[in-house]
């Protein structure tokens, strides 16, 4: 099984310790935010990662290499200078994903979730880890209801940006996104959102839902939050 770390972002939120170094680069309890997810996959099999990239894209070969620390064969999928979107993100890095279900990680979060958990494959189109809605997020994004995820409804919980896909999902991306703007550059950049809403309605869409640690790094104090918490819970000899 292969793996999608998304790491093209731009990092505005995160400034000015992303003016220098793209966001998945940022540095947590002595590893790189990216790194907790390259362990991870190593360890449950994953044996071909690609990374999309955008903003500094230079720098993630040079703090990765290709993968061997991990055990792992890591390609870069570069967007140009403006980042593609999750859809869009996705459609570019399929010829590198091949025709087999894949994992997909929002390289801006931490999570002690186990990769382990997630199927190798699914019934449907796509397979959601959903998290209890953070303070910054209450609102959610989605509904679980038993192992089916629905777009509209009470009780909603958020996307954790952990998921496993086939490429199915964006057969038809062009009739659903339509003319929205992006659409028509080449490569495209479209939001994966309206087609997970879509295959949603179809009952395409299975989720579980994680109850446990879940960090959106998006702001400097959640990211310094979250490195002192690691460090109080991590042996020093014990850290990269």
């Amino acid at each position: 099984m292969k793996a999608l770390i998304l790491a093209a972002g731009l990092g505005e939120r995160m400034r000015p310790l992303t003016d220098r170094t793209p966001k998945p680069l940022l540095p947590v309890a002595g590893k790189a935010l990216i790194a907790w997810h390259l362990e991870k996959l190593a360890a449950i099999g994953v044996s071909d990662v690609v990374i999309n990239t955008s903003w500094l894209a230079e720098q993630f070969p040079v703090a990765l290499g290709d993968g061997r620390r991990w055990g792992l064969r890591l390609q870069f999928a570069y967007e140009g200078g403006v980042p593609l979107e999750t859809g869009g993100a996705f459609w570019n890095a399929l010829p590198l994903l091949g025709n087999d279900p894949f994992i997909a990680i929002n390289g801006d979060i931490w999570t002690d979730y186990d990769f382990a958990h997630l199927p190798t494959d699914i019934t449907g189109d796509a397979h959601l880890v959903l998290v209890d809605n953070p303070p910054q997020h209450l609102r959610g994004d989605f509904v679980l209801r038993g192992d089916r995820v629905l777009s509209d409804g009470d009780a909603r919980l958020t996307f954790s940006g952990i998921g496993v896909y086939k490429p199915s999902l964006l057969e038809q991306w062009r009739s659903i996104i339509g003319s929205a703007p992006g659409a028509d550059a080449t490569p495209p950049r479209f939001k994966l959102a309206p087609l997970l809403r879509d295959a949603m309605r179809r009952d395409l869409v299975t989720g579980e839902h994680y109850a446990g640690r879940w960090t959106d790094v998006g702001a400097p104090e959640r990211l310094a939050q979250l490195d002192n918490e690691l460090r109080a819970a991590t042996p020093v000899e014990s850290r990269d």
